[in-house]
């Protein structure tokens, strides 16, 4: 099996993707360890801020020495030249806002997983002819599960993700489950800046657990 094919397996296994930024690199391997701890193997951290690239570094060296298994991927990569920092950096993906085709066939030269945010068919169809197996909707909060239901059986081949708006309760996850989508991404409503701040982790921890439990709820 290829990595790229492994590592959507992992993500759709878990059925969520946590991601998170915070300026501060001690507070952001912390959360990485509790959602390891959690049950959580692959992670999205987000390239929001200019500490993102020395913070991911650190996170990949914590992870190699300390936590088996897990895959820790970037988020909210726009250009190439972020892509190529992070994957020199050991990103195991990387995911955009939006489709970016030279990211895409650099990536596709590296045998990483990249998954780009689509909105419409014609962006999804674009992805899909590069290549992209794997496809973040976004925002979800503005396209809802209804689009996905409406489109998916012109994508038989794709796995989708959605990311945005996604409440972290049983009704918001299984509208789209039952819409097609084998993961959901959950950022602020999972990791708040607050929790962050006040270094909240077992907060966090108990948190995750619960959205785990939900998805296996879901699955049977």
């Amino acid at each position: 099996m290829s990595t790229i094919q492994n590592n959507i397996d992992v993500i759709a296994a878990q059925g969520i993707l946590p991601l998170y930024f915070i300026t501060d690199e001690t507070i952001s391997v912390e959360i990485l360890k509790t959602l390891y701890k959690a049950g959580i193997r692959a992670v999205e951290y987000t390239n929001r801020g200019i500490e993102a690239l020395s913070n991911f570094k650190k996170m990949v060296a914590v992870r190699n020495a300390t936590l088996p298994g897990m895959l820790l991927g970037i988020g909210t990569i726009k250009n190439l030249e972020q892509a190529k920092d992070f994957q020199n950096a050991g990103a195991d993906f990387i995911i955009s806002p939006g489709f970016i085709p030279e990211v895409a066939d650099f990536l596709k030269s590296k045998a990483i997983l990249y998954t780009p945010g689509c909105m419409t068919p014609t962006e999804i169809i674009a992805a899909e002819n590069t290549g992209i197996k794997f496809v973040k909707l976004f925002p979800g909060n503005i396209l809802g599960p209804d689009f996905l239901t409406s489109i998916k059986d012109i994508f038989p081949d794709l796995v989708f993700m959605t990311t945005g708006g996604v409440e972290t309760t049983h009704a918001s996850i299984q509208g789209w489950f039952d819409a097609g989508a084998s993961a959901v991404g959950l950022g602020s409503k999972l990791i708040s800046k607050k929790r962050m701040e006040e270094q909240d982790y077992d907060v966090i921890e108990s948190e995750t657990r619960k959205m785990l439990e939900i998805i296996q709820t879901i699955r049977k």
